[in-house]
Order: C-alpha cells, then sequence, then structure tokens
C-alpha cells in the first residue's frame, strides 16, 4: 500500500509542479512491461487483459499460479504494444479498486520471461518473445482466410490497402479453382488406361528435364549455379597458377578456352584477376 501511495505522490508532485523536463516515466521508456499487484485471486487472465487494454493492445500477459491449486498469485506481468501505454497504466489505475482490492500498477524495467522445458526436460530460457495475448487478424464474413494463399502475409485491418489485397486475393483463387475445373474436365472422359499413359508421359518429361538441368549444374560446379541433390561430383577446379582445368562429364581443355566456357555459364573471369582464385 505503501507503494501505491508513493506513485500517486510522485504524479501528484509532477502535475503540480508543471515540469517541463523529463517525467520520471521515461526511466522506463525501454520496457514495455507493467507489474500488477493486489489482484483478487478469483481473476483470470482474460479478466486482466479486459481491465489493462482500455490504455492499449495487451500483447503478453503472465500470472504466476501456485504448482499444486493452480490459482493465482494475486500478482502479475503485462506487455503492451506501444511502450508508451505503461504510462497511461501507471498514471490511471495505480490505486484503483476491483474487486474490493487496490491495485498496485508499476513499471518493469527488466522483465525476464518466465522459463519453459527444454526437449531433455529441463527448464531453459525461451528463445523467443512471448506474445500469448496478441489479438488475431479479424477477417470478414467471404473474404479469403490465409489459408486460401499460404504463401502470403496477413493483412493487418487498418491497411489502407486492405480491401484491394483482399480482392486480388479472391481473384488469384477464384482463377486456380477456374483452372483446375478445367484441367478435370478435360480429362473426365479418359480411361483408366489413358490416364496411366498421361501421367506416365509427364513422369518421362520431368526426368528429362532434370537431367537436362543435371548437365547443365555439373558443368557450372563452382560457378554458383545449381548443383543436383545427391550429386557427389567433384567441384570444378580453377586456378590461375595451372594451365588446364578439370571439369565433371568434360574433357580436359586448356586455359584459353576457359573464359569462353565460363562466359557461356555467365560468369567472365580474367586471368590479371582474382576471379581466379575459387
Amino acid at each position: 500500500m505503501n507503494v501505491v501511495r508513493e506513485i500517486n505522490k510522485i504524479n501528484q508532485l509532477e502535475l503540480e509542479l508543471g515540469s517541463s523536463g523529463a517525467s520520471w516515466h521515461d526511466e522506463y521508456k525501454d520496457s514495455a512491461y507493467i507489474f500488477v499487484g493486489g489482484l483478487h485471486f478469483d481473476l483470470t487472465e482474460g479478466d486482466v487483459i479486459t481491465i489493462f487494454s482500455q490504455y492499449g493492445e495487451v500483447m503478453d500477459v503472465n500470472l504466476p499460479r501456485d504448482k499444486e491449486t493452480g490459482k493465482t498469485k494475486g500478482f502479475g506481468f503485462l506487455m503492451y504494444e506501444d511502450q508508451r501505454s505503461t504510462v497511461l497504466a501507471v498514471d490511471n489505475l495505480n490505486g484503483a479498486t476491483v474487486l474490493e482490492k487496490t491495485l498496485r500498477v508499476d513499471h518493469v524495467k527488466n522483465y525476464k520471461q518466465p522459463k519453459v522445458k527444454g526437449g531433455d526436460g529441463e527448464w531453459v530460457e525461451p528463445e523467443e518473445q512471448s506474445l500469448n495475448a496478441r489479438p488475431e487478424m479479424i477477417i470478414e464474413d467471404g473474404a479469403p482466410s490465409d489459408s486460401d494463399a499460404s504463401s502470403s502475409p496477413p493483412i493487418d485491418p487498418e491497411d489502407p490497402m486492405r480491401d484491394y489485397l483482399l480482392a486480388q486475393r479472391k481473384e488469384e483463387k477464384e482463377r486456380k479453382k477456374l483452372k483446375k475445373e478445367k484441367s478435370k474436365s478435360k480429362h473426365k472422359d479418359e480411361t483408366p488406361e489413358e490416364r496411366k499413359a498421361r501421367k506416365a508421359r509427364k513422369k518421362e518429361k520431368r526426368t528429362r528435364k532434370h537431367k537436362s538441368e543435371g548437365m547443365t549444374s555439373g558443368l557450372g560446379l563452382g560457378l554458383g549455379l545449381p548443383r543436383p541433390k545427391g550429386d557427389t561430383t567433384p567441384d570444378l577446379v580453377v586456378r590461375r597458377t595451372i594451365e588446364t582445368i578439370a571439369i565433371p562429364h568434360t574433357e580436359e581443355i586448356t586455359s584459353e578456352n576457359v573464359v569462353i566456357l565460363l562466359h557461356t555459364y555467365g560468369r567472365t573471369y580474367d586471368n590479371d584477376k582474382s576471379d581466379w582464385e575459387k
């Protein structure tokens, strides 16, 4: 109770003096967490979020609980999306009465997240920031959801381009659906034998394409070109001090032809430059 009075006293003194300098809150400008004490034991995380969200978007809440009973211990920590919300919460909710109990609300300078169980069962520091109270993105009825375009990021409800982006995603979804339907209708009268033969042709086409890419990448090893998965052929070796180079799948060639070969695959090297040191 003494801490509650002290915080209120400091705030009142600041108002009376009308100081134009830095506020005492500035000492905590790098932390978006606050401490909340004096909570009623019946209050849940949702209740706490409801109370404190009037001063900003709550992103994380931690109410320590008794390991045996599971009940809260009457205090907790809360993180805002905007650090400035912590100032409003401290100024307005410190000393407030909730369920006949007086709240103590104060800044937290160095908040440490609760430890989590690792793979071996030991308690370790979490690798990522906890955001267990972060609100979900709002999706309008009939609008395409994130699952409709898994590669697309979620759209902020307040984005001025939101309607346009949703319309674009909807059109893309319709195009894919139409293309799929056309493909089905094209082969709907196909016999099992014809379907099998068609799939075999597609498989053979893919195989030829992969072989072609493998030959190209075999010549391009060491030049930044893709290397086929599972390829164990030696890397291309180029040295300024030797007259010949060894390239997989090709015969030995002289250094005079190296520039032509490398230029063919997208890289040009000069005998006088360090580019030869690869």
